[in-house]
This record gives structure tokens, C-alpha cells and sequence, in this order.
């Protein structure tokens, strides 16, 4: 039974596999669902969403300042994060949007204090806009607020079912791997998470989880430790 854990959405998930709409509400209402279910088994958890499903860095424009893009990226989370706080709101679930600037009185300023009495009181604390800083990816921020907060375990819903030994979208044959090191991730140059998060999980010997969000209650059966996707062990 986990304790606490940091579980990490990909922003493109939350628009499912509709490409002209930002949300789709029946994956947000199924996100709540089984968070409500962990939550009442007693693991606390706290959310980092990405933001793709706003922006996808440079692609509209290869030639702009990488540091205003992912300033902007930055800010797609804080608003994914405020729409999926409002949506567990709606279900009696309390949340709270923290994160590292001040985003005037629609988000708290994370303070480590804060969080761990957000977690006790049974709230879900989304952590939003990254490190505040470019270069850095909401894979950095998962891995540094989970050994901040001393988790017991980072889940990575992707739209890919696990990790594989080379792209399966370009790759007809590439292989699942049920199990693998953090060691290996960093070794192998694996693009399933970035190598400053794998680096922190290895050195603070966090066990990750990484499955796909829209396979059937996906989310409940990794946290209650079934063999699904694939587990990077320190």
C-alpha cells in the first residue's frame, strides 16, 4: 500500500484521442473516478499534468526563443492545473493548485510544509509550472517533488502503455519491457522519461511506474500493484 505518491498525466492525454478539442470531459471524469478511489484506500497524492494539449514547445515555431516557449508551456500547466482541480472540486474531492512563482490568487506558492498538510487533510495538490525555470520537463518536476516530499512512488500515465526497446510508432516490432533500472534508462538513452528525472529517481532510489492512462482503471491497478506497464526499479 502506498503512502504518498506523485502521479504524472500528460497533458495530451486529457484531450483523449479527440485532436480538435483541449479537454475531453469523459477522460477528466474518469481521472476523478479512480483518484477518488485511491484517495479512499488512504494513499495520498499529489498531480503534476503536462501541457501539451495547449502547447508543444517550438512546433509552431522553430525559430522562437526556446525560453519563451517553455515559458508558455509552463503556463499550460497552471491552467490544465486549475481546470482539473475544478473538476475534482465538483466531486467533493478538495485540491490545491501549488506553484513556484506567484500566479496572483488563482494558485499557492509550494512550500514543502504546505503540501505535506494539503496531503494529511486528504486534498489532491497539483503541482503546476514546472521548475519556474526553462530546459527543464514535467518528467524534472515529478521526479524532484517526489523525493521532496519523500514519495513512495511516481506514476507516469502516458498515452503508450509502457516502455520499449525502440519507438513502436515507428518500430512494428518493438519490444514491451515489463521491467527495467533506472540505471538502464540512463544507459540506453530510453525516451520513456527525461535523463534528469531518471538521474534523481536513481539517486534517491525511487521506484517509477509507467502504463497508459485510458487502459481500463489503469491508474487503481498501479497503485494497488498489479503488473501493468512497466516498473523501473532503482
Amino acid at each position: 500500500m502506498y503512502k504518498r505518491i506523485i502521479l504524472k498525466i500528460s497533458g495530451e492525454a486529457l484531450a483523449g484521442e479527440q485532436s480538435h478539442v483541449t479537454f475531453f470531459q469523459p477522460v477528466i471524469d474518469e481521472l476523478v473516478r479512480q483518484i477518488n478511489v485511491v484517495l479512499e484506500k488512504g494513499t495520498q497524492i499529489c498531480l503534476v499534468i503536462g501541457g501539451g494539449n495547449f502547447w508543444r514547445g517550438r512546433s509552431a515555431d522553430s525559430q522562437m526563443d526556446r525560453t519563451k516557449a517553455d515559458q508558455i508551456g509552463m503556463l499550460a500547466t497552471v491552467m490544465n492545473a486549475i481546470y482539473i482541480a475544478d473538476a475534482l472540486h465538483q466531486k467533493g474531492i478538495g485540491a490545491v493548485v501549488q506553484t513556484p512563482f506567484s500566479v496572483g490568487t488563482m494558485t499557492e506558492l509550494f512550500s514543502k510544509e504546505s503540501a505535506l498538510g494539503h496531503l494529511k487533510q486528504g486534498k489532491v495538490v497539483i503541482f503546476a509550472g514546472g521548475l519556474g525555470h526553462p530546459f527543464f520537463s514535467t518528467d524534472t518536476i515529478t521526479a524532484l517533488r517526489g523525493a521532496e516530499l519523500e514519495a513512495d512512488g511516481l506514476f507516469f500515465a502516458k498515452n503508450i502503455d509502457g516502455v520499449y526497446d525502440s519507438d513502436p510508432a515507428v518500430n512494428a516490432d518493438a519490444k514491451k519491457i515489463d521491467c527495467i533500472k533506472s540505471a538502464d534508462i540512463i544507459k540506453n538513452n530510453l525516451k520513456v522519461i527525461d535523463m534528469a528525472a531518471a538521474n534523481l529517481c536513481f539517486e534517491r532510489k525511487i521506484p517509477v511506474v509507467i502504463f497508459g492512462l485510458n487502459e481500463t482503471d489503469s491508474i487503481i491497478r498501479a497503485v494497488n500493484g498489479e503488473k501493468i506497464g512497466t516498473i523501473v526499479t532503482v
